[in-house]
């Protein structure tokens, strides 16, 4: 795996440090950058996006699945670039990430379709702590949501929604993509969450750091345990179900 994705996980990882570089202090980081600054952030989803593409063709209906949810990742993250402009970007940002996770978690889907009968506890006992820690938080934040308690309460039912979804596919895909698409849902939870909580109840030292960080690595992880995907023989039915 490592060897395979060897040159772009380099070329990530420069995206990684300048993006925390710039989040350690922006008002440098513009000064340094100029309009630079601009593309950094967007070169996240855009890397992924062209790595995705080289690696699978876009065959399959998987694939382009994750394709299509990180292209509406890209637009989140170019609305929440502006969201000190206008306070519509963030409302803009947080669909364009709410449809993301929905192309997501129908991509996950397409395993879980596979062999339905597998055993469920796995699942069951994902649904039970991704469904306590989605109404403790919603719970939480909701003194601080205002206007903004629908939308954010939709927002995190979809993501522990893709947490669950993720868990879903042990026993259907081999084990490298099952880690890493299940630890990049649970590092787009732990964004999330930071970021909920910085926005809305207390701006924290270093949130930026600490939300790029874990959103970057969920996209990397995710996209690279898509593209290292690969069905359990057992679950394969015939031939044409192959190609999904």
């Amino acid at each position: 795996m490592f060897k395979k994705n060897l040159q772009f996980s380099f070329a990530f990882a420069f995206i990684f440090i300048v993006q925390i570089l710039a989040e350690t202090d922006q008002g440098t980081a513009k000064l340094v950058l100029a309009d630079f600054h601009h593309i950094v952030k967007p070169s996240i989803t855009i890397s992924l996006m062209l790595y995705v593409i080289y690696r699978t063709q876009l065959k399959g209906r998987f694939a382009k699945r994750i394709f299509a949810g990180l292209v509406f990742g890209l637009l989140g993250d170019v609305f929440l670039m502006y969201d000190d402009v206008d306070p519509y970007f963030f409302m803009f940002g947080l669909t364009a990430f709410l449809i993301g996770h929905l192309l997501y978690i129908s991509a996950f889907y397409l395993d879980y379709k596979w062999a339905p009968s597998i055993e469920k506890l796995y699942t069951r006992i994902a649904i039970g702590v991704f469904g306590v820690f989605c109404v403790a938080f919603y719970l939480f934040l909701r003194p601080y949501l205002g206007d903004m308690k629908i939308p954010v309460m939709i927002y995190a039912f979809v993501i522990s929604l893709m947490a669950i979804m993720a868990v879903n596919r042990k026993g259907r895909v081999n084990t490298l993509s099952f880690n890493l698409v299940f630890y990049g849902a649970l590092l787009f939870l732990i964004s999330d969450s930071l970021l909920a909580y910085n926005k809305f109840v207390s701006p924290f030292a270093y949130s930026g750091i600490a939300i790029m960080a874990t959103y970057m690595l969920a996209q990397y992880c995710i996209t690279i345990g898509s593209i290292e995907r690969k069905l359990k023989k057992h679950t394969v039915i015939d031939s044409e179900k192959a190609s999904a």
